[in-house]
């Protein structure tokens, strides 16, 4: 009898056939064997997590907190992450308002489950985080891309997005800031989305994990103009250097979080409670952990963009936050999946295939400047010798 797999796992696969991810672990894993190699490929900050975060959990595991928790989070962690939406974006949210999940990844699955299915539309921005497009199509949704073009700063063509708009669309996907190219949407584009959104009765989600390393520690909230139809998806992993605990969330109107609660209880059941007191805990210390991350990318940013001034063959773009910068590699003349191979295998620099990302950044690549301040000039050093060997034949 011939073995058979749902539909749902062509949803899922990697557009292409191809893993993005491949030559970012290859590269890892090389570092951990102690070749020299700097890791570019990944938003994961060169910082620890805050040690009082540590330390609570620490305290918790000894104290026997590995039980099963809430499905949708702790009261008290709820009400933590309400009162930091609140003071973020001026919304009034309460714990009622909030689900706790693992990570933003987990959330804008959850997100996608519970508001499209097979038959609908979901809308999102390219260029978008690598993951988006499964995410998407994993409810039975077809996903339509709408560009945001280098030609435009990467900024999205907000004219282009309505007329994308059909009785089928759903919802639309985005991030500000952007992943990969670090726009933050501004406030005149927050207004023109929410006012989109109103007339044609679209839910937004708004992917705001980089919100905390803006200049100021926010950015133009569509959640205050639309609070019935957005949903904003947060977490720890960037703002505190928690990537590996996945601690998430979702903050959206209270008929939408007992959906994510009831997908939460089949999917997830409960963040391990020691987690979740750890999260209370970096909840706690925010501004300051905000205000260290935020310093930390700006010095990067700059150092790394002025490193790579006047390279060869390619063009660095200024993001307005995050921890990524876009280098426009077509001048080049290779394609950006031999241009990050090649560069990898020369120089032992791993980079991100642009492609990865959608239609609008292929001839780019991405790198992660939220790394060791000598590493990047390192980098910068080895890229610049790729390319002047590149473009000396």
């Amino acid at each position: 009898m011939t073995r058979r797999f749902a539909p749902f796992v062509e949803r899922i696969a990697h557009e292409g056939g191809n893993d993005p991810w491949a030559l970012h672990w290859e590269a890892r894993h090389a570092a951990a064997r102690g070749e020299d190699v700097i890791v570019l490929s990944v938003g994961d900050p060169d910082l620890s997590t805050p040690v009082p975060v540590v330390e609570t959990a620490v305290a918790k595991l000894r104290a026997g907190d590995t039980h099963y928790t809430e499905s949708g989070g702790r009261p008290a962690l709820r009400s933590a992450i309400a009162a930091q939406h609140r003071q973020r974006t001026g919304q009034a949210v309460t714990a009622d308002n909030t689900v706790v999940l693992s990570g933003t990844q987990n959330g804008l699955f959850v997100a996608s489950l519970c508001l499209a299915g097979p038959g609908d539309e979901v809308i999102a921005i390219d260029p978008m985080y690598t993951t988006y497009p499964a995410t998407i199509r994993a409810s039975g949704a077809t996903l339509v891309r709408v560009p945001a073009t280098a030609s435009a700063a990467f900024r999205p063509d907000l004219a282009a997005l309505e007329a994308a708009v059909t009785p089928r669309t759903r919802a639309v996907f985005l991030a500000t800031p952007n992943n990969p190219t670090g726009v933050v949407l501004s406030v005149a584009e927050v207004d023109a989305l929410a006012s989109i959104a109103r007339r044609h009765g679209l839910w937004l989600v708004s992917d705001e994990v980089y919100a905390g390393v803006v200049d100021g520690g926010s950015v133009p909230s569509l959640a205050t103009r639309l609070p019935e139809q957005v949903l904003t998806v947060g977490s720890l992993s960037k703002t505190h250097a928690m990537t590996g605990w996945r601690a998430g969330w979702i903050v959206g109107p209270g008929d939408f979080i007992r959906h994510a609660d009831a997908l939460a209880q089949c999917m997830l059941y409960g963040l391990p409670g020691f987690i979740q007191e750890a999260a209370i805990t970096a909840l706690a210390m925010a501004h300051a952990a905000e205000a260290e991350v935020r310093d930390y990318c700006r010095v990067r940013r700059e150092l790394f963009f002025r490193e790579l001034r006047d390279v060869p063959g390619i063009r660095a773009y200024w993001p307005d936050a995050g921890m990524f910068m876009l280098l426009d590699v077509r001048a080049s003349g290779l394609p950006t999946a031999d241009f990050v191979r090649r560069l990898y295998a020369a120089e032992h620099v791993s980079l991100l295939d642009g492609a990865a990302f959608g239609r609008e950044t292929e001839g780019f690549v991405r790198a992660c400047y939220a790394a060791d301040e000598a590493a990047l000039v390192e980098a910068a050093r080895r890229i610049r010798r790729f390319c002047v060997r590149l473009a000396a034949g």
